[in-house]
Parts: structure tokens; sequence; C-alpha cells
């Protein structure tokens, strides 16, 4: 059985995982996937690396935060995941990983648009953990639109309020319980360095999360917190098939990368691991780019 230590040729890893055409509507579920994301259920292979923390993700029901959750928990951490409520199923799916490790698994529903919200997430979350000293922005909306002027006020204000604001809105409701050696960690994109002609809205976003992240890096430094940036590539993810990408484009999309394919979830959870442990103790206001070879400044 292999893990994510296993030396393995990275231009052939998931080629079983085959891309097809799917639209979903809303926001995308795991379930209804139906070529299934790796979020290393069967692969991630703890090592205590976060004994004894106490995290929450936004976005941990599925994609990347989901594979983000299932590794904290088998590297010991305490987990609350935030999510839509109707996705719901795959919270669920979610919670009983990380149960399943021995964890502490708080569940919380909600749309993070709303800064009340943002702000009852964060104290639910505290007070189901006991605690807090990982926070993960990672819950982000993403539509294609092929010209400025199908873009219409409410997706603008809507993808600005869930990847941006909402990371604003957690992050100041978080600080005043995160102690030094805490760690925020904020997802990007390479969106922010090689904006598609498609997804104006998002690019735009994800080059202010990095904006954000750098400025608060280095204004909470000194008080021992730090802050880094994970920025994922081409991720196969249900957001890619509600409306993130043209359906049509799907099976060919993770050919523009070095590797030649889509990232999977379970590639980017090492990441987050390393960013959120104490190895990362000098790393401050990074930008981690895991994106199959794409070249960034």
């Amino acid at each position: 059985m292999t893990d994510q230590y296993t030396l393995q040729d990275p231009t052939k890893m998931y080629a079983d995982i085959d891309t097809k055409a799917q639209y979903q509507e809303g926001s995308g579920l795991d379930a209804k996937l139906r070529d299934k994301a790796d979020h290393g259920e069967k692969t991630y292979r703890g090592t205590g690396r976060l004994s004894g923390r106490k995290a929450l993700i936004t976005g941990g029901d599925s994609g990347i935060g989901a594979a983000v959750a299932i590794a904290y928990a088998r590297e010991g951490a305490d987990v609350a995941i935030s999510y839509l409520p109707e996705e719901k199923e795959d919270a669920q799916r979610i919670v009983g990983l990380i149960e399943a490790e021995g964890r502490i698994a708080v569940a919380l529903p909600g749309d993070i648009v709303n800064p009340a919200v943002c702000r009852e997430i964060v104290a639910m979350a505290v007070e189901g953990l006991g605690g807090l000293d990982i926070v993960v922005n990672n819950a982000g909306k993403q539509q294609f639109r092929e010209s400025l002027d199908e873009i219409t006020d409410e997706q603008f204000d809507e993808t600005f309020k869930t990847n941006v604001y909402a990371m604003f809105w957690i992050t100041k409701a978080a600080l005043p319980h995160l102690k030094p050696g805490s760690a925020i960690i904020n997802t990007s994109s390479i969106q922010a360095y090689a904006p598609s002609e498609m997804l104006v809205d998002y690019a735009t976003t994800k080059a202010s999360i990095n904006a954000f992240s750098k400025a608060l890096a280095q204004q909470l430094a000194p008080k021992g917190i730090r802050v880094n940036v994970v920025a994922p590539g081409p991720i196969w993810t249900p957001l890619q098939t509600a409306g993130g990408q043209p359906p049509v484009l799907l099976p060919a999309v993770g050919e523009s990368t070095a590797l030649g394919r889509w990232g999977q979830p379970a590639e980017l959870a090492p990441a987050y691991v390393f960013l959120a442990s104490p190895e990362a103790s000098y790393v401050v206001g990074e930008t981690l780019n895991v994106n199959g070879g794409s070249p960034t400044p």
C-alpha cells in the first residue's frame, strides 16, 4: 500500500482518474463527482506532527479542505470544518473520517458571505475544540465567464465576499484566541500569477489573498503567529464541475502543467501540514505553490 512517502513518478500518478466533462448545479458535491478525487483517505499517513493542535478549516467538506482535514486529524489535531448547509452529505463523511482517527470533529454549517456567520463559526470552533491554534481559510467561489459583461454585480460581490471578505472576518474573529506558535494558512491560486481570461473576478480575489497574507504576516510575526499561503494549480475538486471551468475543457485542463495532469487534493495536504507544523517555525509570509510545475514569480 502506498502513502505520501512512497517514491512514485509524478507524471504517472492518478492515471486512473479520468476527468470527463461534468456539470453540477450549486457549489458541487464530492458525493456527486463522477470521477472521484483523492483526498488521501487511503494513502495519507500521519506521524504526529500536529499532536494536540486545534484547527478550523473553511470549506473542509470537500476538495482541498477535506484533504487537509483528513491529514490534520491523522497528524493528531482536532478539527472543525465549515461548509455550506447543502454540502452536509460531504461534511458528514469527513467528520466520520476525523473521528475515526480518535480526534474531535466539529461540523459548522453556514454561508460565510455573512460576517455574522463567520464570527459564529469561529466562536463555535473555539467552544467545540477547547481553543484554536490553526486557521485555514480555504473555502472559495469560482465561476467562469467568457467576457466581463457576463459577470454580474451579484457574482462579483459574492466571489469577493467568499474568497476575501470571509478570510478577513474569520481571521479577525480568530485572532484573540491565537497564542504564539499558532498558524494562519490562506489559499490563493495559480490564478493570482497567471490569470485566465475566463476567471477575472476569481483571479483578482486570489491576488488579493496574497497581498493580505503577506501584509498580515509582517504584523503578526512579532506576536509569534505565522501567516502563510498555499497557491494550488489546477486541482480536481467539485468546484471545477460546478461552473469553475467550462465542462468541455475539464478533460484537458491539467495538460497545461509541466506534469501534464490535474493535481489531486491529497497532493495539497502535505503543504498545509508543513506550514501549520513547528517545522515551519521560520517560514513567514511565504506563498507555497503546489501547481504541477507552472512558473510563478
